[in-house]
Formats: C-alpha cells, structure tokens, sequence
C-alpha cells in the first residue's frame, strides 16, 4: 500500500490527498458528484461513518491508525478500479431518498427525479393519479419515489434482469412498500396486471453501441443491458411508445429518458410532437407525450418496430 498516508492527520488532509490523488488519475465524475473534492469528501466521510451534516470544525478532527487505514483504502480503491463511487459505499441518493446500489444496477441520477419532486406538475393532477407505472426500474428508485410522491397510488414496476430486480426488492423492503409496489420481472408491458395508468415513467437503455465504447471506465462498471440499446439506442425507446397505449391511461402521459438518442429520436420521427422537458438543476433529453398523443402516432411507432424485426430476421 502507498503509505502518503503517513503524513496524513485530519479528515480534511485526507479529503485533500483524495482530491489530488483522483485529479491526477483522470477518474470521471458522474455518479453522484461532479468534481475531484466532493467526491474525496463524500468517501471520506463514509469510511468514518459520518454524515455530510457534521460541522465544519470537525474536519480539523485527527483519525486513529485504523480510520487512517480504512480512509486510505477507500480512496485508493476508487483510483484503482475506476467503479463508480455508489459501488463502493453501497449507497445512491435519489430525489431526496437514500437507495441501497451495487454493480447489479445503474447507479441513480436521472433528473427525472425533479419531476417526481414536483409530481410531474402541471401535466398532472396528483390527486387523481390512481397507477404508475416505472419501466426498466433498475434498482427501483423511480417507482420507490413516486410512491412517496403519489402515496394514494399503486406502483408498477418492470424489469428485464433478475439481479437488478434483487436490488429492487431491497429496497422495496426498506421502504416497507410491499404492499404498494409490484415489481415484475418482465420484458416491457408483457407481463403486466391488466392496469392502466395515469403515469407510465422510464429511464429504459438508449446508449448506442457505438457511443458505449466511448463512455468513460466509470460508465464501463455498470451493467451494459441497462445502458446499451440496438437501432442507434433507440430499439427500446420505439417498442415502449408502440406498446405503451395498452397501458396509458386516457389522460395519461408517458415520461421517457433517452439522453443523447434525443436527436436520433427526432430525426427518427420528426412528425411527432415530442415535449423536450427543462430542468433546473441540470439535465436533458427527457420527452413528455400525452396517451392521445401516443394512440394517434402508433402505427408510426409500430411500423418501426416492425421493420428493425425484419431487418433482425434477414441477418439471422
């Protein structure tokens, strides 16, 4: 082990040795921070077990050999495999609820979350949202805090992994949600109550395979079947839109994440009328349709679908 660490006292001589250290290495930043020192803070003070609340004195406070030892582990181990920094202590924060993460599952960081925050006001009335809908739940952390936003509703929640449905399931017990969130082991609507929902929400896989080995190591740890999608990221995003009217609801909305694919997404179908959403605190590529909008441009969507499972079919 490097011992720099020798000379090392303070909670804040280690979060300044982190920050150097993940500067020097070139680590990306995206998973919960978006700079070399917040990051070092946040692992630093998970290896003491102290919360980000404790007063700014207490960084000056000196850590025995054992929290030295640990501190310096942490930190060197987030240099070394490049995993992002949920992986390593276990723990997501997702519009204002804490999630248990591991390499199961993307970590949580969609700015769908500000919508959730604001309960998708005004496009909906959350007094009269009945049934949610969260496809491609990942770690359930989507329809864990609609649930908090829409406590008088029935989540659904999909997912095509088993491992990533594991996660979910912790943190559906964390949450004491098992009587108010169902979670499905399903390849989109397939296996779904017959419900319709006034909410249908996602954040489903729309990397292209060509932008996938371009993303930075970090983005590499996670599991490729929830970043990587066929048909330039899009073959998910086109089968959900061509399924989704089964399942909206009347006055429903669909809310999708596709990220980058928003341009491709566009050009794909430039006569739909895509809501491209703004975000206060930062984020794109996040549509809004509403249910009539979905029905009247189905068979568009469906004619894609079909013609991506022709061509699939000639290359077999």
């Amino acid at each position: 082990m490097n011992n720099d660490w020798d000379t090392l006292y303070t909670l804040r001589d280690f979060v300044r040795w982190g920050a150097s250290h993940f500067n020097a290495a070139g680590l990306y930043f995206g998973h919960g921070t978006d700079n070399a020192l917040d990051e070092a803070l946040a692992l630093v003070l998970h290896a003491v077990h102290l919360g980000h609340a404790l007063p700014e004195s207490w960084l000056d406070c000196r850590l025995d050999p054992t929290e030295r030892r640990n501190v310096t582990e942490l930190l060197l181990e987030r240099v070394e495999t490049r995993k992002p920094i949920a992986y390593l202590t276990r723990v997501a924060a997702f519009a204002g609820l804490e999630f248990y993460v591991d390499a199961r599952v993307l970590v949580p960081r969609s700015p769908i979350a500000e919508l959730i925050t604001a309960r998708f006001e005004p496009w909906l009335e959350a007094d009269r949202v009945g049934a949610v809908l969260d496809l491609c739940t990942g770690s359930g952390c989507i329809a864990i805090a609609c649930a908090h936003a829409f406590p008088q509703a029935v989540i659904d929640a999909v997912e095509l992994s088993e491992e990533a449905l594991a996660v979910a399931r912790i943190n559906r017990e964390r949450y004491a949600l098992e009587d108010r969130l169902g979670l499905y082991h399903s390849d989109l609507f397939a296996a779904l109550p017959a419900r319709r929902y006034e909410l249908i929400v996602s954040n489903p896989p729309y990397v292209s395979a060509s932008e996938m080995e371009t993303l930075p190591s970090e983005y590499q740890c996670e599991p490729r079947m929830a970043l990587e999608a066929a048909d330039d990221g899009l073959g998910v995003i086109i089968r959900m839109l061509a399924e989704a009217p089964q399942c909206l609801a009347p006055d429903g909305i669909i809310v999708v994440e596709v990220g980058n694919s928003a341009e491709a997404l566009v050009k794909r179908f430039p006569e739909v009328p895509f809501l491209w959403l703004d975000f206060e605190r930062g984020g794109e590529g996040v549509f809004l349709l509403t249910a009539s909008q979905v029905d009247e441009y189905q068979q568009l969507f469906q004619k894609e679908v079909n013609t991506g499972e022709s061509a699939q079919s000639k290359n077999a």
